[in-house]
């Protein structure tokens, strides 16, 4: 069964430095996830990459901006518009549980595509109000053992903060 090392870093250079030591140590961009606020406003993104999510959720941007680097190589990034939050940038899995149906659940927004992921509702719920305060969210996805516990020692080497491991919810990809 996957399972998601998922962490919490405060700059942007941390979180590129992050995602650059998860990609050397083998994972892919599409293992990857990153949701952060979107302080700049998708009109400072160079690409438009549209999406298909329920109730204009999704407003569709891609890379360019702030995001650069090791985040530019992430796999489905783009802007979202969370009902109640705001503007976020988003990439990887849980970019499909923001576009799908974790956004309409009960609990909605960041928490719920958390909560779809297999993060447990209480950390899900911090997690979200760490994001609102400028986090980065970085989540690794793997059923490797070992790819696991290399991205806990990445996490916990780089200074990120409430690094978690939990069991992983299968998202659905469109």
């Amino acid at each position: 069964m996957a399972q998601t090392v998922i962490g919490l870093t405060t700059t942007i250079d941390q979180a590129e430095l992050l995602v650059d030591r998860l990609k050397t140590a083998g994972f892919s961009s599409n293992d990857i996830s990153v949701l952060l606020p979107d302080k700049e406003g998708s009109q400072d993104f160079a690409h438009k990459n549209t999406t298909k999510a329920p109730e204009g959720a999704t407003a569709g941007a891609s890379t360019g901006g702030v995001i650069g680097g090791a985040l530019g190589w992430l796999a489905g990034i783009g802007a979202l518009a969370i009902p109640g939050l705001g503007a976020f940038v988003a990439a990887g899995p849980i970019m499909a549980a923001l576009s799908g149906a974790a956004v309409g659940a009960t609990v909605g927004g960041a928490t719920g595509a958390l909560i779809g992921l297999g993060i447990p509702e209480y950390e899900a719920k911090m997690y979200e109000g760490k994001i609102r305060e400028g986090n980065i969210l970085i989540a690794a996805h793997s059923d490797n053992k070992d790819m696991l516990k290399a991205a806990e020692d990445i996490f916990k080497d780089l200074g990120a903060k409430d690094v978690h491991r939990t069991s992983e919810a299968k998202v659905e990809k469109k």
